[in-house]
């Protein structure tokens, strides 16, 4: 999680040295291990270092490879022994893993990105072609941003500096406001136009006057796993997620891990407790936090199930527990308080409330630099309420009828729904774009939304929809897909916090994880009724049977988040006066006030999408206090 930044001038003119020291200044927060410059006439590179692993220590950034290229890399590689053995050249296990990819660079140009495996963000520098490579790794679990202009270049895995030092205005990205507002933006996005993102598995080469964004690795459509029996796939599964942890506990500190009470956290948590027993851990502990809402019974209950975890593995977490006001950090939902000394480059504003207070201090107590979370394991292991969907699908795709008719009446007895609805649900999906699992689609539909912005990003808007192709990839390998760019959609908004630093990392986005998931039957992930039957068949014995047998909450249809229902409505003259989202024409204020109006409180209207809109409007008026936006 260390960060990085760079200048390249076109014109030949080198970097202001009061730039740097601006920069330095945002940028010593990310990284307080030290930093280091590489200069070279019209170009400029600026590490600072946020160390994690016992190499790190060890490492010198920027760095010169044996060839020539400069570069510097923020991450943790993963397949370091394999590497080593492909590259030899003096590498050691005790090498660093800027000495490993500056190796395999040297070796193997840009094509060494799809042999990367891990989190991480790197920028590379070749004197000789006069070339600016930007890539990440394949999920986007790492940032860098660029701002590429007629007379140069700039770049940074933080977003602020970007923002704050370019001395000039910026126009709002609608796309990305949309996709805000549906689920989250795309990851090339920024709120800035003129700024952008690197994709997830892509990198972006620059050169005077050019530019080009390149796909290097994608997962395998064609790719199949197919064994004899559920034992193979049983012990397959416990391999591969045992080995996405093992690789997450390489600290040189003790780690920190969330512990919701959840599969996904108490699986991670669990199979972590394993491997440490085995000694196949440099982490000296791992401590697990958990949290619930006093006065919210339905957050309330998971503290009984992180309980078993906890009796368990025979030690106590941290616990915090908030009233619903001191959870979210304000006397009322209303508005963020995005303050006025502090920027806040994109419209998340969580470092004010309770809950992060008393984490930063947890944290910084006791040394944690790395957190494990259980995000993102509900879409590959099969963890939403149970569907036919993509199995019939690709029944369908692949003209295997006799077991279309098995398994479809199997579900229909099941689901005790009719045959033709089933079909139908599944045919329909090669027809009609629908979004992803969990994507709202009402914000298209929101009354205070001027006509023009919904007509020029109802894609985003929308949900980004798509349909199921017929033919090419399975369909369920479309659906992990599309549940996929989500995810990656996720990483890419996260933002980093300098009063809590703590390198995430996410065991169920491990790309090797990832590829045999996608590849393996859909009935193994998913059978008739039942969620995660091969993830809860692989951990009998690991995790608890009371968490693993955990019914999943229900969720009613018109629940919205508990946190909504402390809402309080604004002041409607100053929504008509004032409301920044209106002048950029993304708002229609006037309807906004009339629907308010006319409702008296939030019933009836869509809770969600109207705290977003009042996040927005508080948002923009900070982005207008730092002079960021247009006028």
């Amino acid at each position: 999680m260390s960060a990085q930044f760079g200048r390249w001038n076109f014109d030949g003119k080198p970097p202001a040295p009061e730039y740097l020291d601006r920069v330095k200044s945002v940028l010593s927060l990310y990284g307080p291990d030290g930093s280091d410059t590489y200069a070279d006439g019209n170009l400029m590179m600026l590490y600072c270092a946020f160390h994690t692993t016992k190499e790190a220590g060890r490492e010198a950034q920027p760095t010169v490879t044996p060839l020539g290229s400069v570069m510097t890399w923020d991450g943790r590689l993963d397949n370091r022994a394999e590497l080593i053995a492909q590259l030899g050249h003096g590498l050691t296990t005790g090498s660093t893993d800027i000495a490993i990819v500056a190796d395999a660079y040297d070796r193997w140009g840009s094509k060494c990105f799809a042999k990367l495996v891990g989190d991480w963000a790197m920028s590379v520098w070749r004197p000789a072609d006069r070339s600016l490579t930007l890539a990440i790794d394949p999920v986007g679990t790492r940032h860098l941003y660029y701002s590429l202009e007629r007379s140069q270049i700039n770049w940074c895995t933080v977003l602020d500096p970007l923002v704050l030092f370019a001395e000039k205005s910026f126009s709002i990205c609608e796309d990305y406001i949309a996709g805000w507002f549906s689920y989250f933006p795309a990851a090339d996005l920024t709120p800035y136009i003129g700024i952008y993102a690197v994709p997830p598995s892509s990198a972006v080469v620059v050169r005077p006057g050019t530019r080009k964004v390149c796909k290097y690795w994608e997962f395998d459509p064609g790719k199949r796993i197919r064994y004899g029996s559920d034992a193979e796939y049983e012990d397959h599964f416990r391999t591969v997620f045992g080995e996405a942890i093992r690789r997450r506990l390489r600290s040189e500190g003790p780690i920190l891990a969330d512990l919701s009470g959840g599969m996904d956290s108490s699986s991670v948590v669990c199979m972590a407790d394993n491997l440490m027993a085995g000694g196949a851990s440099e982490a000296s502990r791992l401590d697990t936090i958990s949290w619930t809402v006093r006065s919210e019974p339905s957050i309330l209950e998971d503290s009984s199930y992180y309980a078993v975890v906890e009796k368990k593995r025979g030690r106590t977490g941290f616990h915090v527990a908030l009233d619903m006001r001191e959870a979210f950090g304000s006397s009322s939902l209303l508005i963020p308080r995005f303050e006025h000394t502090r920027f806040a480059a994109t419209p998340i504003c969580c470092d004010q409330s309770m809950y992060f207070k008393l984490s930063a201090t947890y944290v910084r107590s006791q040394g944690h630099r790395v957190r494990l979370t259980g995000i993102a394991g509900e879409s590959a292991t099969g963890g939403y309420v149970p569907t036919p969907r993509p199995e019939l699908q690709n029944l369908l795709a692949r003209g295997h009828w006799l077991t279309l008719v098995r398994q479809v009446n199997a579900w229909a007895i099941k689901m005790r729904k009719p045959i033709s609805s089933l079909l139908w649900d599944a045919v329909r999906g090669f027809v009609k774009p629908s979004p992803a699992v969990g994507v709202s689609t009402e914000a298209v539909r929101t009354p205070w939304f001027s006509p023009g912005f919904v007509s020029r990003t109802r894609f985003a808007l929308s949900g980004y929809q798509s349909r199921v192709k017929l033919f090419g990839a399975l369909p369920s390998f479309q659906e992990h897909m599309r549940e996929l760019d989500g995810e990656r959609k996720l990483m890419a908004f996260y933002r980093l916090f300098p009063d809590l630093l703590l390198e995430l990392r996410y065991p169920f986005l491990d790309r090797d994880l990832r590829e045999f998931m996608y590849a393996i039957p859909q009935d193994q992930i998913v059978r008739v009724g039942q969620r995660r039957s091969l993830m809860k068949r692989s951990l009998a014995g690991i995790v608890p049977d009371e968490i693993l047998n955990r019914r999943r909450k229900l969720v009613r249809q018109k629940e919205t988040h508990p946190a909504t229902r402390l809402l309080e409505l604004p002041d409607l003259d100053k929504v008509r006066r004032s409301s920044k989202g209106c002048a950029l024409g993304i708002l229609d204020s006037e309807r906004l006030a009339q629907t308010l109006k006319e409702t008296g409180n939030t019933d009836g209207v869509p809770v969600e999408i109207l705290t977003k809109t009042l996040t927005l409007e508080s948002w923009l008026s900070h982005l207008t206090t730092f002079g960021i936006l247009k006028d």
